[in-house]
């Protein structure tokens, strides 16, 4: 039979649309398996560089994408969560880290795929248990993996004896900077530089490609696989930027390094010093390099180049924060202004739902932080008519009204794929509690509607009404702070206490209408007065009842 055109490119392109599948569909498995962990190690262990290298190992190890790792720094330094020093460790890390796949790969697992594409669906489609149906969907993907794999490498066998592709791989090894160049735009196109290198692993299996042509596609893999960090950054903060700039300058820089070494035949005598001094330390390792198969003599290469060229800019983290500063330097703002966006929330964080509402409650608690500056400076512009804080109000308004809107859509949008329960829980009370924080916001601004009014007809209290004044309003402060600390950190015994004020403050505002009246019947005060006082009093208590709701979601989760 001869050789077919169709018969390859249908072999490429239904073995690539599975590997990628398969890749994605464990790596989003690992990614929900690992939660909000995931977030939390990142936030946790970047204290240093070096342990932002170790940090980035570790995550990108247990979700199985370089990627989605890099997406995720970006994201959380956008959010002002990671220093950009932190995020360069990360992302050196994440690049070693993103070897394990390809070491997977090497290691041929063809005839498991079967059994593990079976025993993943058991999993996922049989159990009820959420986790195991998590672990099951990772299982699929990776059994999925090979069976991409062993096509694409029955399609491509024949490329081998093919003048075209001969001519083009011997061009190649003529020209380094082609290779290069095939592996950057291939890993651009395809977003997934494990799924590139996989690719290249098995076309140098079924002998289409050799050693010395495979690496210089190698390292365009690793440069093409900065253009995810950049796409994430588009649109993002300064930070985030110079975070996606980063990646790409020391990859590049890898690069440059490394390839003359591989022309003048230096890094491949690394490599194979490094696979004979140390895998044979490795238990059940017996062999050399020249015992190695050539899919694991690419992946060795692979983490060598990644390991050695963190190795080398690990020093010069302070170089390359200062380098990507100059190239993007700070936005001008015009003065001090409230952050009308959301601070925390960030679309690259939906892939995984558990840390998305994570940030989401993060965003809440923003806006509730604001809610009660709103609060404040209300009753602040109510004893002082301050016109500049009539405009800070009216801002924070705009402001809290803006998050509300944002911050729903992003947590339907977060709710659309498969929750725990823990997330579920997080979701419901994050949606009712937006409701009560923006209600929140509107009596503030009744508040200094209020003082308006009473600049107007001249209103002034008595002194028994100023008393009773402050007196509820810092019980109020204090029930706002103890409500959202409480949402917070989750803690019913706040939560309690919330409940505890909000009654004594609606005893309070009964006792305090009833001097009123009685102020009123004694000629103390005046209509005017008394119309604003009680107004007042109407929506104070009704901010400490929002306070009870938000308090009561905590006590109480889902209903």
């Amino acid at each position: 039979m001869g050789f077919s055109w169709q018969d390859v490119i249908f072999a490429f392109l239904g073995g690539l649309g599975l590997l990628l599948f398969g890749l994605k569909f464990m790596s989003d498995g690992l990614q929900s398996v690992a939660g909000n962990r995931m977030r939390a190690i990142l936030e946790s262990g970047t204290k240093s560089p070096i342990r932002g290298v170790f940090t980035g190992i570790l995550v990108t190890g247990l979700i199985q994408s370089s990627s989605a790792t890099t997406v995720l720094t970006v994201g959380l330094v956008n959010a002002e969560l990671l220093t950009l020093r932190q995020a360069i460790g990360v992302i050196m890390g994440a690049n070693i880290g993103t070897t394990i796949t390809a070491y997977l790969i090497g290691f041929n697992l063809k005839d498991y795929a079967e059994l593990m594409i079976g025993v993943g669906v058991l999993l996922y489609l049989l159990t009820k248990n959420k986790k195991l149906q998590l672990v099951g969907q990772a299982v699929f993907g990776f059994g999925l993996i090979f069976s991409g794999l062993t096509i694409m490498g029955h399609g491509m066998k024949e490329l081998k004896d093919l003048p075209v592709f001969i001519n083009m791989m011997t061009g190649i090894e003529n020209n380094v900077l082609l290779g290069v160049l095939i592996g950057t735009v291939f890993t651009a196109i395809v977003q997934s530089s494990s799924a590139t290198i996989g690719v290249l692993q098995e076309l140098a299996y079924q002998g289409a490609v050799t050693y010395k042509q495979a690496v210089p596609i190698l390292l365009g893999d690793n440069i093409g696989t900065t253009i995810t960090a950049i796409l994430a950054a588009i649109g993002a903060g300064v930070a985030a930027r110079r975070a996606a700039l980063t990646h790409f300058i020391f990859n590049v820089m890898g690069t440059i390094i490394f390839l003359p070494l591989f022309m003048l035949g230096i890094f491949e005598k690394i490599v194979i010093w490094v696979t004979n001094s140390f895998f044979t330390l490795i238990p059940g390792f017996a062999g050399t390099w020249d015992t190695l198969g050539i899919k694991l003599q690419i992946a060795q290469t692979h983490a060598v180049f990644n390991i050695s060229n963190t190795l080398i800019h690990l020093p010069l983290v302070g170089f390359l924060a200062w380098l990507v500063t100059r190239l993007v330097p700070e936005e001008k703002e015009a003065g001090e202004v409230i952050e009308f966006k959301p601070k925390y929330i960030d679309k690259r964080f939906l892939n995984n739902p558990a840390v998305a509402l994570a940030q989401a409650n993060r965003e809440t608690l923003r806006m509730g932080s604001l809610a009660v500056e709103a609060f404040d400076n209300a009753m602040d512009y109510f004893n002082s008519r301050d016109p500049k804080l009539y405009q800070k109000g009216m801002s924070l308004e705009e402001v809290i009204d803006n998050l509300e809107r944002e911050i729903t859509d992003y947590v339907v949008l977060a709710s659309e794929k498969k929750l725990s329960t823990e997330d579920s829980n997080r979701a419901y009370i994050i949606l009712q509690s937006l409701n009560d924080i923006e209600r929140i916001a509107d009596h503030s601004e009744n508040i200094i509607k209020q003082a308006d009014y009473a600049t107007k007809y001249n209103v002034n209290f008595s002194g028994e009404a100023q008393k009773e004044l402050a007196n509820i309003v810092a019980m109020t402060k204090e029930t706002l702070r103890l409500a959202f600390r409480a949402l917070e950190k989750e803690d019913k015994d706040l939560a309690r206490k919330v409940m505890q004020n909000e009654r004594m403050v609606d005893k309070l505002q009964a006792e305090y209408r009833r001097n009123h009246i009685r102020r009123l019947n004694e000629r103390i005060c005046n209509g005017n007065n008394g119309a604003v006082f009680l107004d007042l009093l109407a929506n104070i208590k009704r901010i400490n009842e929002h306070c009870r709701n938000i308090a009561g979601y905590v006590l109480d989760g889902v209903h």
